[in-house]
């Protein structure tokens, strides 16, 4: 771990956290290909290349969450069960309705937000700038993503919060 600068020990923790995020996003990823395929109603060319779009940034994070334990010197998990096992993220059905569908995911927005929360502050603790950055922008984007779909469902125009 020479090369990196950091703290075997601190690391630890952070990729445990790291592990349990590619669960969060192997689950997350897996529920939006059930929503991308079984969407239907008045929505459906909305939603259904939403969706799409939603997995495969999905994916992509996927193989860099991986990447970045393999980077810090570890092994990320791999397993359909371990990934079933550890996330906070649960299958659903696939007869939700359209709007029952975004408000699920917009749920799992917020654990995998809590979930990155929890990587960034044990990879401050390890001083694992690397880490930090790569999520910091994982927060940025969902917290944008989650916006546009909570506007997406909502029934009136002006309901924000004036500041």
């Amino acid at each position: 771990m020479n090369y990196l600068n950091l703290d075997i020990e601190k690391t630890k923790y952070t990729v445990n956290e790291l592990n349990t995020l590619l669960s969060d996003y192997h689950v997350y990823y897996q529920k939006l290909r059930n929503f991308h395929w079984n969407v239907s109603g008045e929505n459906f060319f909305d939603l259904h290349v939403k969706f799409e779009e939603l997995y495969d940034d999905a994916k992509i994070k996927i193989d860099e969450i991986a990447e970045r334990i393999l980077t810090l010197r570890f092994a990320p998990v791999s397993n359909l069960s371990d990934y079933l096992e550890n996330s906070s993220i649960k299958e659903s059905k696939s007869d939700l309705s359209d709007r029952d569908m975004v408000d699920t995911i917009l749920e799992d927005h917020g654990k995998i937000l809590k979930q990155l929360t929890s990587v960034v502050n044990k990879a401050d603790e390890a001083g694992d700038e690397g880490t930090i950055d790569l999520v910091g922008a994982y927060i940025r984007e969902l917290e944008k993503t989650s916006w546009m779909l909570d506007a997406w469902r909502k029934k009136t125009a002006g309901t924000y919060e004036k500041a």
